[in-house]
């Protein structure tokens, strides 16, 4: 097995530098794309650069395009992320999957099959924009880099792979992380259920309603073994307290993947713990798009 693996370090402490300070010109536009015959929201952030190379992102579970909202910033990781890599010329598309956010259809609805679904469309969709170049990488985070995971398999199987793929805090074995997540009987009723959805509270207190073939979906996803057509360079970052997905999930990632590798870790939560501060976030999208170059 041919690999590079590093440890995110001190390192990137300037880049990281550059990226709190992110404030580059940046022209953003909200995008409607076509996909399970309905219709997708995402924003697409330009920065001031001809034909720049273009970063999909992929929120997490009941997330929304921008994420979580930064106290400190006033705006969502995602959307603090695309002026990072927009000030270091990179193009980025967050989308809302169908049926979260502003995209159409009911999140009870959704599955893990139908978001690859999205991923593959919105991929597509950069392909044909002749705004950015056919340069286009993939950053996930939890959920969404299950998302990036097995999207940047089944483009390599097909021989069009992603540049460069980024797997923050992502979920591994989806099955345990949403047992664990939502509680065991939830998850059996959730598979047992009829038409009807079941109930789950949220470990942050909000409720979110799921349907059977959400639960289906959890079972059947197996991303550790889709992502191994994918060889190319792929950065995984985890925090050692992560409550929510596991932190071996980063290991777990860095034995399936056959290429170069970084492993980027820091003591930190599931959140980057960003309630505390933006260092972490800062020093992660610093070493991500150190990676990308």
């Amino acid at each position: 097995m041919d690999r590079m693996i590093k440890t995110g370090v001190a390192a990137f402490a300037a880049l990281a530098m550059t990226a709190a300070v992110a404030q580059a010109e940046m022209r953003e536009t909200v995008v409607n794309i076509p996909s399970q015959g309905v219709n997708m929201v995402g924003t697409l952030a330009l920065p001031d650069v001809e034909n720049p190379p273009v970063v999909l992102m992929f929120h997490g579970f009941g997330g929304v395009r921008d994420e979580l909202e930064i106290p400190s910033e006033g705006k969502g990781i995602f959307a603090y992320t695309a002026a990072a890599l927009a000030d270091a010329g990179f193009a980025s598309l967050r989308i809302d999957f169908v049926k979260s956010g502003d995209s159409d259809g009911d999140f009870a609805d959704t599955t893990l099959e139908g978001q690859v679904g999205d991923a593959l469309t919105a991929y597509a969709w950069l392909k044909d924009n002749d705004t950015v170049s056919d340069a286009i990488y993939l950053i996930g985070w939890s959920q969404g880099g299950f998302v990036a995971a097995t999207t940047a398999g089944r483009l390599a199987a097909q021989g069009d792979a992603p540049q460069a793929v980024a797997l923050w805090a992502a979920v591994a074995e989806p099955e345990p992380t949403f047992r664990a997540l939502l509680g065991p009987d939830l998850f059996d009723a959730g598979l047992a259920a009829g038409d009807e959805p079941v109930v789950a509270t949220m470990p942050w207190g909000n409720q979110i309603a799921l349907k059977r073939p959400f639960f289906e979906s959890v079972v059947a996803a197996k991303p550790l073994q889709e992502i191994l057509p994918y060889t190319g360079p792929l950065l995984v970052a985890h925090g050692t307290t992560d409550v929510i997905v596991p932190y071996d999930a980063q290991q777990k990632y860095i034995d399936a993947h056959q290429g170069d590798e970084i492993a980027f870790t820091r003591e930190m939560d599931h959140g980057f713990d960003i309630y505390n501060d933006t260092s972490d976030l800062d020093d992660m999208i610093a070493a991500t798009i150190d990676w990308f170059k």
